[in-house]
C-alpha cells in the first residue's frame, strides 16, 4: 500500500506494514491498524501521548550463588507489549509480599532481592511513563529461592583430652547441606565433616575451648554460627579421701579405740555410673561400768575403697585380761583399739592401720593403753603404783591436702588413768583419755578419731569420731549427689572439691 499524507496535517498514514521503512528519530505516523498515531524513538514505532502496553512473555529464573540466607534473588525477564506508549520503567511485584514491595528497572531483565529461602514466588509486571502505568501483566510461573543455609547452632561436651561437638542444623537455605566446617578456639583447628556430630581429640585437660560451624550447600556456605558454650575437657581420674569411723574407748582405766582407716589415692571412673558413697559412724560409747568393752567404728567406702572402721578399746580391770579390739576389715586399715588390765595386748591394725598399746597390769588398778593411729601406734599404759597408773598416748594419724590445706585425720583415742593421768589422743581428732572420775573424751566428728578411755571407778568410754569421705575432680565435671548423703562442694584452684559427712548413697560424674 502506498504511503499517503494527511491532507490536513501532513503526516503519513496507512496501516501497519506500510511505515516508513527508514525513518528518522522524531518521525512521526498514523496507524490504521492501531487506530494511534505513533512516533519513531530508539525504542522503534510507539504511540504518541499513551499509556504504556501491558508487558508480556514474564518469566522468573532464581539467582542461588552465593546469596546469604533469607536473601534471595531471582532475575525477572519480560517483553515490552505492543501499541502503548514510551516507556519510563517498569515495575515488578513479587507475590507473596515483600519488603520492598516492588522492585523497578528500565529494561529487560530486572533484579529482585530480599527473598525468603525456600519461599516460591510470582512475579507480575507493569509497564509506566508520563500518561499512566499499565495493568498488570500475567505472573510468571512459580520459582523457589534458594540461598546458602541458615548458621548452624553448637553444643560442646567435655572429656578427657576430647571434646564432642552436636550441631544443630539451621533451614537448609533450599538445598540440601553437603558439609559442615568446624573450628575451634583456641588452637584454630578446623574440620570439614557431614555428620552433625565430631569429637575433637588431644585437646589441654583444663583448658577453656569454644567451638564454631558454618554450613554449606550448592548455593555456597552459610554465616557463621554464635559460639558453642564453654567446655573443659578433664581428667576421668577422682582424687579421693576416706577415713573410716573411730571405734570408742572402753571404761574403767579404759583403753582408746583405734582411728578408722585411712585410704587415699586416685580412681577413673566413667560418666554416668553409679558409685557407692558410704560414711562410717564412729563407735558408740558402751556406757559407764567396769570393764565394758568400747564398740567398733563403721566402714567407710567409695566404689571399690572401703576404710575399715577402727577397734573398740579392750575392757578389763584391775588385774583383769582385756584384748582390744582389732580393726575392722582385712582390707580396712582400720587402728587397733588399746589394751586394758594386767596381761592385755592392744587390738591389731589392718592394712596400714596401727596397733593399738598394751594396758598396764597393776593393784588394785592398771591403765589403758593408746588406740592405734593411721600413723603411728598407740602407747602403752603405764603403771608405778596404786594412784599413778598412766593410759598411753594415741597413736598420731596421717594428713591429706585435698581440700586444699593440710588437715591431720584419724588419730588414735587416749588411754584412761588412775587419779589424773589419762592421756592425750593422737592428732587427727582422737579423744583423750579421762582423768580421775571422767568420761573418755570423743574422738572428733569426721576425722575418724577413736574414742579416749575412760578415767577410774568406771565412767564411761568416749565415743569414737565418725568418718569422712572427700572427693576432688576436675571444674569441667559435674557430680549429682543421691539422697541419703549429706555433702557439700568448693572450688579448690582448678579443681572441685566435694566432701561427704554423713549418710550412704549414690553418685554419678557427667
Amino acid at each position: 500500500m502506498p504511503i499517503r499524507k494527511s491532507s490536513i496535517s501532513g503526516i503519513p498514514f496507512g496501516n501497519t506494514a506500510s511505515r516508513p521503512a527508514n525513518p528518522e528519530i522524531g518521525a512521526t505516523y498514523n496507524n490504521g491498524t492501531l487506530g494511534i498515531e505513533e512516533i519513531y524513538t530508539s525504542a522503534g514505532w510507539v504511540a504518541k501521548s499513551a499509556p504504556a502496553a501491558i508487558p508480556t512473555s514474564v518469566i522468573a529464573t532464581n539467582q542461588p550463588t552465593g546469596r546469604a540466607y533469607n536473601n534471595g534473588q531471582a532475575s525477572v525477564a519480560f517483553s515490552n507489549g505492543e501499541g502503548g506508549g514510551l516507556v519510563n520503567d517498569f515495575i515488578v511485584t513479587p507475590s507473596p509480599a515483600t519488603s520492598p514491595a516492588t522492585f523497578t528497572g528500565s529494561s529487560s531483565p530486572i533484579i529482585v532481592t530480599g527473598l525468603q529461602s525456600s519461599q516460591q514466588y510470582t512475579y507480575t509486571l507493569q509497564a509506566r511513563n508520563n500518561f499512566g502505568t499499565s495493568l498488570s501483566s500475567a505472573a510468571s510461573a512459580g520459582v523457589t529461592a534458594t540461598t546458602v543455609p541458615q548458621a548452624p547452632t553448637l553444643t560442646a561436651e567435655a572429656g578427657d583430652t576430647q571434646i564432642t561437638i552436636t550441631i544443630t542444623p539451621g533451614a537448609t537455605g533450599g538445598s540440601a547441606i553437603t558439609q559442615y566446617t568446624i573450628t575451634s578456639s583456641p588452637a584454630t583447628t578446623t574440620v570439614n565433616t557431614s555428620s552433625t556430630t565430631h569429637t575433637f581429640t588431644g585437646l589441654t585437660n583444663g583448658t577453656s575451648y569454644t567451638f564454631t560451624a558454618t554450613a554449606t550447600n550448592a548455593n555456597g556456605t552459610s554465616a557463621a554460627s554464635a559460639a558453642s558454650n564453654n567446655a573443659i575437657p578433664f581428667s576421668n581420674e577422682v582424687e579421693y579421701l576416706v577415713v573410716g569411723g573411730g571405734g570408742s574407748g572402753s571404761s574403767a582405766h579404759g583403753a582408746g579405740g583405734g582411728a578408722g582407716g585411712f585410704r587415699a589415692g586416685t580412681l577413673t571412673l566413667s560418666s554416668s555410673t553409679l558409685y557407692t558413697v558410704q560414711i562410717g559412724g564412729g563407735g558408740s560409747s558402751a556406757g559407764a561400768g567396769l570393764a565394758r568393752q568400747g564398740n567398733d567404728g563403721g566402714d567407710s567406702i567409695f566404689s571399690s575403697i572401703t576404710s575399715g572402721g577402727g577397734g573398740g578399746g579392750g575392757a578389763g580391770y584391775n588385774a583383769g585380761s582385756g584384748h582390744g579390739r582389732d580393726g575392722r576389715a582385712t582390707n580396712g586399715n582400720g587402728g587397733g583399739g588399746g589394751g586394758t588390765g594386767s596381761v592385755s595386748n592392744g587390738g591389731i591394725g589392718n592394712g596400714s592401720g596401727k596397733n593399738g598399746g598394751n594396758g598396764s597390769g597393776g593393784s588394785p588398778a592398771g591403765s589403758g593403753g593408746g588406740g592405734g593411729g593411721a600413723g603411728a601406734n598407740g602407747a602403752n599404759g603405764t603403771y608405778a603404783g596404786a594412784g599413778n597408773a598412766t593410759g598411753g598416748v594415741g597413736g598420731n594419724g596421717l594428713s591429706s591436702s585435698i581440700t586444699g590445706s593440710s588437715v591431720t585425720y584419724a588419730g588414735g583415742g587416749g588411754g584412761g588413768g588412775w587419779s589424773n593421768n589419762g592421756s592425750a589422743g593422737g592428732s587427727g581428732g582422737g579423744g583423750a583419755g579421762g582423768n580421775s572420775s571422767l568420761d573418755g573424751n570423743p574422738g572428733t566428728a569426721n576425722t575418724g578419731g577413736g574414742g579416749g578411755g575412760s578415767g577410774d571407778s568406771a565412767p564411761a568410754g568416749g565415743a569414737g569420731g565418725s568418718g569422712i569421705v572427700i572427693l576432688k575432680y576436675p571444674l569441667g565435671r559435674t557430680i549429682s549427689v543421691g539422697a541419703g548423703l549429706t555433702s557439700s562442694t568448693s572450688t579448690v584452684g582448678g579443681n572441685k572439691v566435694t566432701t561427704f559427712t554423713a549418710g550412704t548413697g549414690t553418685i554419678s560424674f557427667s
